[in-house]
């Protein structure tokens, strides 16, 4: 089991890129996690990485070893907590990375529920609209919302996320409203931007399927949803969001659905993993748990029909 040890002492340190950020994510000594990683190069009888005044970088030998050891030490992982474990219950830190904006308003709220469900489970959240590599980072799992690209990564969809074009009563009573999607050209729009760019090219759906493209412009862009859904609340234009984040506004008058007889091509809200052959019980239960709690009809679509 030391040589087992050793190599997870190895992938952690590659994952987290030094072997003092490896010592401190498993409470040892820097002096003895390097003790142990030259005792695996010794035992191995090659050398498995290079270290440079900045950054450690692994040779080919530890190259083939990460590649081939990852899987047999998070199987060997999740076979011992498998085997702790009693009934349902489920142990260890969980550790998940989603959306600033959708972890306060949905999933925050749930995770009393969870925790009192699983007592020996310990949570770590990480709230951030920012891209976050899972294996780098270190995390067991991330909530995404939208389209999906890395297909390194194992998914499972746990809700819709059906979206609108939307707009204050305010700023349609000044500026009017849009009967047809080429009029959006003429308006002022709210416009997100990422890693890909700024998002103005919007694209939306008749009622027969049919795709049209409408470019739009308008005077405020920003990487946060929070602040355009503050904008449009506030008749700065109109903006594309999703119904679980303008749900209340909705209700309450605050926003208007724009366009109603377009639709925008609809995307998932996923639970993201990294690649692996046993997925850990403590991964699983959350999942299961999202999608029972958010799954065939999320809370925002019922909010909508009261």
């Amino acid at each position: 089991m030391d040589r087992v040890a050793d190599i997870s002492l190895f992938l952690r340190v590659l994952d987290l890129g030094s072997i003092s950020a490896a010592a401190r994510s498993l409470d040892l000594s820097v002096a003895v996690a390097s003790l142990r990683l030259k005792r695996l190069e010794r035992d191995l009888g090659v050398r498995l990485l290079h270290r440079t005044t900045r950054r450690l970088h692994p040779t080919p030998e530890g190259v083939l070893l990460a590649e081939q050891g990852r899987p047999l030490v998070e199987d060997l992982e999740t076979l011992g907590a498998n085997l702790r474990r009693t009934g349902a219950e489920v142990a260890g830190t969980l550790r998940v990375t989603m959306s600033a904006s959708f972890g306060r308003m949905h999933v925050s709220p749930l995770l009393p529920e969870f925790m009192a469900r699983h007592p020996r489970v310990r949570l770590s959240v990480h709230l951030s609209d920012q891209f976050v590599d899972l294996v780098s980072e270190g995390f067991d799992l991330a909530i995404r919302i939208g389209a999906l690209g890395d297909s390194s990564l194992v998914a499972r969809r746990i809700a819709n996320n059906r979206r609108v074009l939307c707009a204050s009563p305010a700023y349609l009573r000044r500026r009017g409203t849009p009967r047809v999607p080429s009029e959006l050209a003429a308006h002022d729009c709210l416009l997100l931007f990422g890693a890909k760019g700024r998002q103005d090219t919007w694209n939306l759906l008749d009622a027969s399927g049919r795709g049209i493209d409408v470019r739009v412009r308008g005077r405020l862009e920003s990487n946060f949803g929070e602040l355009l859904r503050d904008a449009a609340v506030a008749g700065e234009g109109i903006a594309i969001h999703s119904i679980w984040h303008i749900a209340d506004d909705l209700r309450a008058g605050r926003l208007r659905v724009v366009l109603p007889g377009y639709t925008l091509p609809e995307t998932g809200i996923h639970a993201v993993m990294p690649q692996r052959r046993m997925v850990p019980p403590r991964v699983r239960a959350f999942i299961d748990f999202l999608a029972e709690r958010l799954g065939d009809s999320p809370p925002w679509e019922r909010a909508l029909e009261k």
